[in-house]
């Protein structure tokens, strides 16, 4: 009888908090007392653990067994501990060997039956275990090929408390190969293409420079112009995942239980469609216990929000600050969470609520409608996209024509080149896309002639830019040249980029 503890480790948000579980076994009363700022689950792991212990064929003595999870400010919640405190109890009483625990961190949930149940951010807690020196990582059975994507750290997959204790005497062979494998993630050929989208060359112009320097897009036009058909095709150019970036990704969904257990690695850039009837915890993340939104899991990928002013106002007003600073911060009375959020928002709506303004043969909507419609997305909101591009009905020749256009392949080819121009550009720095610069690399990477300043003049005081819309056509310029091959920024680029801008004036102009 005496005193063990063992390491496990929980995620809190996104973060890994590691835990020392404490298990003391002596003379007194019968009793499992559980202490540490306990959860009501974490509280209920003692029948779990005292049943499991028990169904693998080991007898707890009528002893008072203290088990302390610490620290104690940090509050534990879920179901991973049920394994640690049943090793550390396991150990207390002399029941298996302590060498290897000492270098081991435990996770997982226990059965009646002492099996070893599944957890969610298995990725994570692997990673940080690697960062703390850890040898050992003792982790479900069905999380294994999810552990082993970190590589240079021992994961030992178990599906019963039995096989714990066998590993513990070593007589539990360690079986499975890293699963990770050194390559550069490519998308997955679907079954959409560009090509299927008859004309409206002009706003897969604006969709391939968006794609390129990962650029927020905003489409805007008449019912069946084809707005969500051009959104849903993005994934079919986007570029591939480096390794980096897919267990970046694969985090994220390994905390929010949304990865598969037989091929856990995330190898194709997300892309979240949302419903405009979400709510703002969805969007952005939250509740109580802080959980990752869809702003979040698009990480890395698309945020594609289609009708857009059918959102409500408070829930599209909150994407201003992740827009921004790429990332979510949350303030909960037990502590502060960042989510990471670097997406490319694409959003899509009409122009008034029947969908046909300014044509007024077919528009019966009044000034007041259009006027509260269009109001709904704030100019704040507007000059956080970098490409607004207005997308016209289609007309009956382009429908009846054999589409000789771009196609995704061809775009893909094209965004991917342009990436690499601007990977080496950023090669010193944190940066990797045209959309991520600062002021800072802006006024670097982005310079003009005298012809392009002037130009740049005239087009803010015409179109009544604001700083920020400033800056981003800027950027949106710097795509363009990069398309093109071109190290400066000439006139015709800054053209194209202002005229992205052009749709500004014309829907949230003065006249409105």
């Amino acid at each position: 009888m005496g005193y063990f503890t063992v390491l496990s480790a929980t995620v809190q948000g996104l973060q890994t908090e590691f835990v020392r579980v404490e298990a003391d076994v002596s003379n007194g009363l019968p009793v499992f007392h559980m202490v540490g700022y306990l959860s009501s689950e974490v509280k209920e792991a003692s029948e779990r653990v005292r049943t499991a212990i028990r169904n693998m064929g080991c007898t707890i003595p009528a002893k008072r067994i203290v088990v302390n999870l610490s620290p104690a400010y940090v509050k534990k919640r879920g179901t991973s501990y049920d394994l640690p405190i049943a090793v550390a109890v396991l150990a207390s009483l002399n029941a298996i060997p302590a060498g290897r625990l000492r270098e081991t961190l435990f996770v997982g949930e226990l059965g009646l039956n002492g099996e070893v149940q599944a957890v969610d951010g298995i990725l994570s807690i692997v990673h940080e275990a690697k960062k703390r020196g850890i040898k050992y990582c003792v982790i479900p059975k069905k999380n294994e090929k999810e552990g082993r994507l970190i590589q240079d750290i021992e994961i030992v997959g178990v599906s019963h408390l039995k096989e714990v204790c066998e590993w513990a005497k070593g007589n539990f062979v360690i079986k499975g190969q890293d699963f990770l494998e050194k390559r550069i993630h490519v998308p997955k050929e679907g079954n959409i293409d560009y090509s299927d989208i008859q004309g409206q060359e002009t706003v897969k112009r604006a969709t391939l420079v968006a794609v390129a320097g990962n650029h927020n897009l905003l489409y805007i036009g008449p019912p069946g112009a084809g707005k969500t058909m051009m959104a849903k095709r993005i994934p079919s150019i986007l570029p591939g995942l480096s390794l980096e970036e897919s267990l970046e990704i694969t985090k994220i969904y390994s905390a929010a239980g949304l990865i598969e257990n037989e091929d856990p690695l995330i190898t194709i850039r997300p892309f979240r469609e949302v419903h405009h009837s979400i709510t703002r915890a969805a969007l952005i993340g939250g509740g109580s216990i802080p959980r990752p939104g869809e702003v979040t899991l698009a990480h890395g990928g698309v945020l594609f929000l289609d009708e857009l002013p059918e959102l409500q106002r408070n829930v599209l007003e909150s994407l201003r600050q992740p827009l921004e600073e790429h990332c979510v911060r949350l303030i909960r009375n037990n502590g502060a969470y960042c989510f990471p959020a670097d997406f490319m928002l694409v959003a899509a709506m009409n122009p008034c609520p029947c969908g046909y303004y300014p044509d007024r043969n077919r528009c019966n909507c009044s000034v007041n409608q259009v006027q509260n419609y269009i109001g709904k997305i704030s100019r704040p909101f507007l000059d956080r996209l970098d490409i607004c591009i207005e997308a016209p009905k289609v007309e009956y020749d382009s429908l009846i024509m054999k589409n000789n256009g771009s196609t995704s392949a061809k775009m893909r080819e094209m965004v991917i080149q342009a990436r690499e121009r601007q990977l080496e550009r950023f090669s010193d720095r944190s940066i990797s896309t045209n959309s991520q610069m600062a002021k800072e690399e802006t006024e670097t990477f982005c310079m003009l002639n005298r012809n392009g300043k002037r130009l740049m003049r005239q087009a803010y005081d015409s179109l009544h830019l604001t700083a920020r819309s400033y800056y981003k056509i800027l950027k949106v310029a710097r795509t363009i040249a990069d398309l093109d091959e071109e190290d400066k920024i000439s006139e015709i680029h800054i053209s194209e980029a202002i005229g992205y801008r052009m749709i500004d004036e014309k829907y949230w102009g003065k006249e409105y």
